[in-house]
């Protein structure tokens, strides 16, 4: 199986980096392929422009995008599978990463009306994953209720909704800074994460 695997963490010395480098590791050791989107180091652009919005209050799925918003698609394309790997920061993702659903899953890509008004996509993923390291354990995520929304939004809107067929979420917790007491636990999941996907 082939993956689309995006990162978005602004530092390789971050724990988040190493759970990517580990669920790497497994998918190679799987014999699956990937490519690999850092956000941050590929500078994306994270922040939807005047134009690219009215382009997408046009509801011309023909519209063109931006170039980078392009090659983003065409990586979407490329790939069986996707995979985001990041940090629970304020319980989302790094805006970078919201900027990055805002600008590439565009109308006429990731959705559009048919003739019926019947919601369609473009994409057309057999599965994705979200590896999200929070420094909260799971255990509160869950008791708050946070861990729910995280996942209602990730997995239901920005993925299901628009061509995904199925979808999951881990989150790997309890990662505090200081407190080691998870590290390993949590580096080992993403791994076999990357075997077994």
């Amino acid at each position: 199986m082939h993956l689309y695997v995006v990162f978005a963490h602004p530092s390789k010395g971050s724990f988040s980096y190493a759970v990517l480098q580990a669920f790497a590791r497994g998918l190679r050791e799987a014999g699956h392929t990937f490519e690999m989107g850092d956000l941050y180091e590929m500078g994306f652009e994270s922040e939807l422009d005047e134009g690219q919005y009215f382009r997408e209050l046009g509801l011309d799925p023909d519209a063109p995008v931006p170039d980078d918003v392009k090659a983003e698609q065409d990586k979407i394309d490329r790939a069986d599978a996707l995979a985001f790997v990041y940090p629970v920061w304020w319980s989302d993702c790094p805006a970078k990463l919201k900027g990055w659903f805002d600008r590439v899953l565009t109308y006429g890509y990731a959705y559009f009306y048919d003739e019926d008004e019947q919601r369609s996509s473009r994409i057309s993923i057999e599965k994705a994953l979200v590896l999200c390291s929070a420094g909260h354990t799971v255990q509160h995520l869950e008791e708050t209720g946070i861990a729910e929304s995280m996942r209602c939004i990730m997995l239901n809107d920005r993925l299901l909704g628009v061509g995904v067929k199925t979808a999951q979420m881990e989150i790997l917790g309890g990662m505090m800074p200081g407190d080691d007491t998870y590290r390993r636990e949590n580096l080992s999941r993403a791994y076999e994460l990357g075997r077994a996907f």
